[in-house]
């Protein structure tokens, strides 16, 4: 681990103590002198983040291949001995999201790839018209040629680009849905309700425990419906505003989680802060896990033409989403030292009334994120 140069004076900058060797017994300052190299301020960032000394690689490791023992470690009062619990997720939260930022593992910009191809701007044509091309060229073949075994050859290869074409059907209509030239349609509506006024006259007397909901949603909708708005602007604003809240969404969320573990553990023995402590190690492992099939999803992207290497990443990915499924209850039957079928009992409950609350916070964090559209 490296350090800034010593001085030689003894004397703390910071208190005014004597320091007899690296750092002040008082304060704890390291006593190093005030101006450093500038590649300094780089390597004492990584140093303060990551415990470059083996602190964050052990505390990565033990994370990801031994769940639930920080959380026993850090329970048991070895508190130095890895990352703090706080400190792990807010880096590894950091760390997901700005990399994601930087490098998307999904394309959202299909509208504007229609767009281009609608108007000839690209130089190579959309790849439904290759295939279709491609399809008429083997089916004069097959009209001139006299040979059963070369006919059957391309016979089986049509089927095969034939079935090419229709796995390309879902993105196909999700370009069409995000295509910008699209505007909202104008017999496009609310609950059955096509104009604002429409809507407010039918919903007057109509109130009920939604419509807090549903009618600033109706007001914004109908809103960029009069502005023109096209539905690919639409979704892929929706998209990135709903993207940018998620990390604020997990941190409120780390309370509840922790909640729905305090219902269903003694509380004599087990006290908030103890499942506080388990939820931060979990959702850490769960952005680590994110980050890297994300990683993954975006190989499947880079290496596409190497066919060779897609069905490795997918068969990673699903050892990954597996993996993330199970580690809740091994985490879970560890740290709290359940029997067998009990642990396995409580953890499913746990589980699935989370699963139910985060699938509300997600619906809610769409519904903010909606309204926030401009």
């Amino acid at each position: 681990m490296s350090h800034g140069k010593i001085r030689e004076d003894k004397t703390c900058l910071n208190c005014g103590h004597q320091v007899e060797e690296r750092f002040c017994p008082h304060c704890g300052q390291e006593n190093t002198e005030r101006r450093q190299p500038f590649y300094f301020l780089f390597t004492h960032f990584i140093e303060d983040f990551t415990h470059y000394d083996g602190q964050f690689w052990g505390t990565v490791k033990n994370l990801l291949f031994k769940p639930g023992k920080l959380t026993n470690t850090y329970l048991e009062g070895k508190r130095q001995t890895f990352v703090p619990p706080v400190k792990l997720y807010i880096f590894v939260s950091f760390i997901t999201f700005f990399l994601f930022a930087l490098f998307p593992p999904f394309n959202i910009n299909y509208g504007d790839k229609g767009k281009d191809e609608h108007n000839g701007a690209s130089a190579n044509p959309p790849k439904k018209q290759v295939v279709q091309n491609i399809i008429k060229g083997i089916e004069a073949e097959k009209t001139n040629s006299k040979d059963s075994a070369k006919i059957t050859k391309l016979n089986k290869a049509q089927v095969y680009i034939q079935d090419s074409l229709k796995a390309d059907s879902f993105e196909e209509g999700l370009i069409s849905t995000m295509d910008t030239n699209n505007k909202i349609a104008d017999d496009s509506g609310v609950l059955g309700y096509k104009t604002q006024e429409e809507y407010d006259r039918g919903t007057a007397n109509k109130k009920n425990i939604f419509s807090f909901i549903n009618d600033p949603f109706a007001h914004k909708f109908f809103k960029l419906k009069e502005e023109g708005v096209k539905k690919g602007d639409i979704l892929r604003n929706l998209v990135q505003t709903s993207f940018h809240n998620l990390p604020k969404a997990l941190f409120i969320y780390l309370p509840v989680f922790a909640f729905f573990l305090w219902i269903f553990h003694k509380k004599k023995k087990w006290w908030y802060f103890d499942h506080g402590i388990f939820t931060l190690h979990y959702f850490s492992f769960l952005l680590v896990s994110i980050l890297i099939l994300g990683i993954l999803l975006k190989l499947t992207n880079v290496l596409a033409d190497y066919a060779f290497f897609n069905p490795i990443i997918v068969f990673a990915m699903i050892i990954i989403l597996v993996y993330a499924l199970i580690y809740f209850f091994i985490a879970h039957r560890r740290v709290y030292k359940s029997h067998g079928m009990v642990s396995i009992i409580i953890g499913g409950i746990i589980f699935f009334l989370n699963l139910i609350a985060f699938t509300f916070l997600v619906t809610g964090l769409a519904v903010v994120s909606f309204l926030m559209l401009h």
